[in-house]
């Protein structure tokens, strides 16, 4: 059965939702333009996003800016050593009818019970509370006192994580990074950006965020995204990239099978077309082209493609790596 086609409304009218929400951001947000792109493509592509960056480059603030002003259900989890699963899941408790004097057990909700989730430091924590997250980030769903339940949509977890502070912290398992569909990397504000933050962040005016997109909206761009057509030569050209980072295959070159031990699954592939669809989507666009695939490659192949001591020793980072590909797939 075939899928059907977007419509040129709905595209028209997402650019339009862009531009609102871009506006109530930048009240509070200076600058990252490029990172709020990559997130709200994640968002419009059902995914989820790790956005890791030294402290004090608002990625928090970010978040829950976005949730603003989307006018979503919110849920901040402050990931900590103590954390335990049911601490983001739910757990039962006993109840007592008072006119019975019955007892029974009700399952109440955890904060994964939202839409849009804040992860924050999520390394802080031990790998079983980690692994709280991966039913509901990949399913859609919770599991817990032998009941399933069914998370409202959309559902968005965006995680935090510092890179320099490593003291009493849990590297992400392998498993648990491949359910982000970004990894994005936060760099320090431009000079005049930071005197803008300065300026804004040490006055007594502060801006205030208002919604600008209802849940149906989100819903309907999220479907759009879905309905988009795409081009045999790009697909083809994202999976060849994808193949390309698989050493011990026909297609890696021998810069991979030296610097890399492991490289990305067809997951990569299908974030790389969905990030691409909702890359143009955004640019009022019906079609995405291979641009927009190489526009996505680092955030989404970054955690996905694990080097080797050969690289370590070389000094050759996952970027470097990622770069080289696409020199050798134009």
């Amino acid at each position: 059965m075939p899928l059907p086609e977007a419509d040129p409304t709905v595209v028209h009218a997402l650019v339009d939702a862009q531009a609102r929400l871009r506006k109530e951001i930048a009240k509070v947000i200076i600058g990252q333009d490029e990172i709020i792109t990559q997130v709200l493509v994640c968002l419009l592509a059902q995914g989820h996003v790790l956005l890791v960056g030294v402290p004090g480059l608002a990625k928090t603030l970010l978040i829950q800016t976005l949730s603003e002003a989307l006018a979503l259900n919110f849920s901040r989890i402050q990931f900590t050593p103590d954390l335990m699963p049911s601490d983001i899941t739910g757990t039962d408790i006993i109840e007592e009818d008072h006119a019975t004097g019955r007892r029974s057990f009700r399952f109440v909700h955890g904060p994964v019970f939202a839409n849009i989730i804040l992860a924050d430091e999520i390394n802080r924590t031990p790998p079983k509370t980690q692994a709280a997250l991966l039913e509901a980030m990949q399913e859609h769903h919770v599991t817990a006192a032998g009941q399933t339940f069914i998370l409202e949509e959309p559902f968005f977890v965006l995680a935090t994580q510092n890179p320099i502070e490593q003291e009493g912290t849990y590297p992400l398992p392998e498993a648990q990074l491949d359910r982000f569909m970004l990894n994005l990397w936060l760099d320090y504000p431009t000079y005049e950006e930071e005197v803008e933050i300065v300026r804004t962040t040490t006055s007594p005016l502060v801006g205030t965020v208002d919604p600008v997109m209802s849940r149906e909206e989100l819903l309907a761009f999220q479907s759009l995204v879905r309905q988009i057509p795409v081009a045999d030569n790009v697909i083809a050209y994202a999976v060849s990239l994808v193949a390309k980072t698989r050493p011990g295959s026909d297609a890696a070159p021998a810069f991979v099978n030296n610097y890399v031990s492991y490289g990305a699954g067809p997951r990569a592939s299908q974030y790389l077309i969905l990030g691409a669809k909702a890359r143009a989507a955004l640019d009022g666009r019906l079609t995405p082209l291979i641009s927009d695939v190489r526009a996505m490659a680092i955030p989404v192949l970054r955690h996905r493609i694990i080097p080797n001591f050969n690289a370590e020793a070389d000094e050759v980072t996952r970027v470097d790596l990622i770069k080289r590909l696409m020199e050798s797939s134009v």
